[in-house]
């Protein structure tokens, strides 16, 4: 099954196919991906029935977290659906650098799935934390996730910080940064299936830092870390959104591969 699973993806152009087809058997199968190898025993009609099925959603360029419903990131698995972002490793350098900062409350701008938000709650017992969405249908993923997990957090409909009230000691978000000239090159997977508001602005692929930046001064309490991830090439650019802003100790981080992903900055004491 992973043979073949793995020959006719490749054969559909699918990069990584013998990846994508560990975790397609395995859902098929109903077990770990880890586990697939280990497995013993005759395919059901129905579990062939749902392996073909995944493997022509697979063919037509449907992520494999979509069609299994799941994507492990950090120390979670959480939910996806096709009115989430599908988390990305690289979301976990936001995550890292945020729990490096002290903070009690937290803000996550674009939740999506909750993924980075969930994580920071999961890590830090005791703290609060709101994650807003303008997606009705992404809210509902994201409380979802929380529930599941065990995780408490509020969720609400906000374009941004038009519903949030208050102040927060961290302000996170992982905002649409693709240019609209840049999105016809994106791969299928992800320009034709992920949500289109939570990969551009239509614009520059800037609007999301201007509109945090324009609002961080009335909902980040003094002192308080504002960290955002970023496309690889928008780190001076967003860096100086931060400073514009009155936002001090300005740091750009790397991803585990070394391009730039993680913009922070401090507001004034």
């Amino acid at each position: 099954m992973l043979r073949d699973t793995a020959a006719r993806l490749a054969q559909g152009g699918i990069p990584d196919a013998a990846s994508d087809a560990r975790r397609l058997v395995a859902h098929a199968l109903g077990v770990e991906p880890g586990a697939v190898s280990l497995w013993q025993g005759m395919a059901s009609a129905d579990q062939l029935a749902t392996l073909e099925a995944a493997i022509a959603a697979r063919l037509a360029r449907q992520p494999v977290s979509q069609i299994t419903g799941w994507r492990d990131f950090w120390k979670h698995r959480l939910r996806v659906t096709r009115d989430t972002l599908d988390p990305r490793p690289e979301t976990e350098t936001l995550v890292a650098a945020a729990l490096e900062l002290p903070w009690r409350s937290v803000l996550d701008l674009g939740t999506g799935t909750g993924a980075i938000l969930i994580s920071l709650l999961a890590d830090r017992p005791g703290v609060t934390g709101l994650g807003v969405d303008l997606s009705d249908a992404a809210l509902a993923v994201a409380r979802r996730n929380a529930a599941a997990l065990g995780v408490r957090a509020e969720f609400a409909r906000s374009d941004w910080f038009s519903a949030v009230t208050g102040r927060f000691d961290l302000i996170v978000s992982n905002p649409p940064y693709i240019g609209a000239a840049e999105m016809p090159a994106l791969a299928p997977d992800v320009r034709d299936w992920e949500p289109r508001m939570a990969l551009t602005d239509e614009g520059d692929g800037l609007a999301a830092y201007r509109a945090i930046a324009a609002g961080v001064a009335a909902h980040l309490a003094p002192g308080g870390w504002l960290a955002v991830e970023i496309g690889p090439t928008q780190g001076a650019a967003v860096a100086e959104l931060f400073a514009a802003a009155g936002l001090g100790r300005i740091a750009v981080r790397p991803d585990l591969d070394g391009r730039d992903r993680v913009v922070i900055g401090q507001s004034a004491a």
